[in-house]
């Protein structure tokens, strides 16, 4: 079975941690869209982000998004934590494969990053406050967005591709059945 999916969720949800592993794991390729914008724009996403603003950047993101997308065979896309605003991107990500929210609290995830620096939307001002409205405005696209939702508050990342891999072959499996 070759896996072909997007991961989504908020920032430091774990999509790139749990998306290198579930990809080396299949065997597929692993593709952090995060990553690449960095390498078409020749800058950090956080510097990005302070001289042409996030609409730009917004714009860019989706571009990527949709040669990602395109790109044949198996594969894990994680995408950035605000892939999902825009409803051209949510029927890409939908298109492309199954996608998984990887579903965290702001607590959960504020733990994960408070010392981070270089995630834009979370500098300057209250980070567990930015994170909050940050899930509250997000949520309901991630999970637009999903086609399965994933808890990632207490298993450790190997159990978190266990499951994942899991639900990939069960899913496999009903597209597979006779009818």
């Amino acid at each position: 079975m070759q896996i072909r999916c997007a991961l989504v969720g908020m920032p430091g949800s774990g999509k790139s941690t749990i998306g290198r592993q579930l990809a080396h794991r299949a065997g597929v390729p692993f593709i952090d869209l995060d990553h690449r914008l960095e390498e078409v724009l020749g800058t950090s996403i956080r510097q990005f982000f302070e001289e042409h603003g996030e609409a730009r950047f917004r714009e860019l993101e989706a571009e990527e998004l949709a040669k990602a997308a395109a790109l044949p065979g198996g594969m894990v896309l994680s995408t950035g934590g605000g892939a999902v605003l825009r409803a051209e991107n949510r029927a890409v990500l939908r298109a492309m494969g199954p996608v998984l929210y990887l579903r965290a609290s702001p607590e959960e995830i504020y733990k994960r990053v408070k010392h981070d620096r270089t995630r834009p939307l979370l500098q300057g001002g209250n980070p567990m406050d930015k994170l909050r409205t940050l899930y509250a405005q997000r949520d309901g696209f991630y999970r637009e967005s999903a086609h399965y939702v994933i808890e990632t508050g207490r298993p450790t990342v190997h159990m978190l591709v266990n499951m994942i891999m899991m639900q990939m072959e069960m899913a496999a499996g009903t597209e597979q059945a006779p009818q």
